[in-house]
């Protein structure tokens, strides 16, 4: 099947991501948020990502005005519908990812491949729950979508072939990597990232070690470019709780138990870069540990 239109759902990080490398790789980009604020901060910050790529003499301003005429927003879920590609990049929460999925169905051409931005959710669950299990499947980007190199491609167990190379040929004219994960709670990156992470914050919990002695020691002696604890609030305290509860529930083993302290930055709202309080303060010029 020949992709030439993606409907994405969700506007956010991943979704305006997304959207963008989309839109510079050639396809015609509809994106879709409940907000339209939200919306129209992810083209402006589309708009300023791509100036920023111009400015590094990655692309050229030609190149960029091309990219931005390529991306349409609509309120309306329904109006993703006659895309070729649907990408859901809405919150990691299974019920409002069902719920997406319920009210695109009777909008879909017969032909549209529907795929999710999971990064630990059962693709074969959420597939099951559409008409189309065989062009169901799993579409997990990394953050920043711009930036980083790998798509995983999860096959749920009714993933047809045809489906499955579709998608890896749109990777491909993304000019990203794809790894090819079995649908197992949290795939590959998060199956081996977040259990690392969980650990660290139990290193802070147990007093091993203060925020700041974390991050340094998995900078400076294991050459890792960011701290645990500092990934985790650019990821999202709440998206690695809802990752190990994932993995502690799919896979029933105690080492996947997110730890209570995790629990309770989430409970009190401090989830990180984007409520500007996690396990680092950002609301100063300079990020402080909060612990």
């Amino acid at each position: 099947m020949d992709i030439q239109s993606v409907g994405i759902v969700g506007a956010g990080q991943m979704g305006n991501g997304i959207a963008h490398v989309m839109a510079l790789a050639g396809y015609d980009v509809m994106l879709n948020d409940i907000s339209s604020d939200t919306l129209n901060a992810a083209v402006h910050t589309i708009d300023r990502n791509l100036e920023r790529q111009v400015s590094r003499e990655k692309i050229t301003a030609a190149t960029k005005a091309a990219a931005m005429a390529r991306i349409t927003t609509t309120t309306t879920l329904g109006d993703l519908g006659q895309n070729d590609l649907i990408i859901e990049a809405a919150t990691e929460r299974e019920s409002v990812k069902q719920a997406i999925f319920d009210e695109l169905l009777p909008h879909l051409k017969p032909s549209t491949i529907l795929t999710s931005n999971t990064s630990s959710i059962s693709i074969t669950r959420l597939a099951s729950r559409t008409d189309r299990p065989e062009k169901f499947m799993g579409f997990h980007f990394m953050n920043p979508v711009p930036v980083m190199q790998l798509v995983e491609l999860i096959r749920g167990i009714a993933t047809d072939s045809e489906t499955f190379e579709a998608c890896k040929a749109v990777v491909d004219k993304l000019g990203k990597t794809a790894a090819t994960a079995e649908d197992f709670p949290a795939f590959i990156v998060n199956r081996i990232l977040m259990p690392m992470i969980n650990e660290a914050v139990y290193t802070l919990y147990e007093g091993v070690g203060s925020v700041s002695s974390i991050d340094s020691s998995l900078k400076l002696g294991a050459n890792h470019p960011m701290g645990p604890l500092e990934l985790a609030d650019f990821i999202g305290l709440d998206t690695c709780l809802a990752i190990m509860n994932v993995l502690h529930d799919g896979l029933a083993d105690t080492k996947y138990r997110p730890c209570p302290l995790l629990t309770k930055y989430v409970e009190a709202g401090w989830l990180g870069r984007k409520t500007q309080r996690g396990f680092y303060d950002y609301r100063g010029e300079v990020p402080v540990p909060t612990r």
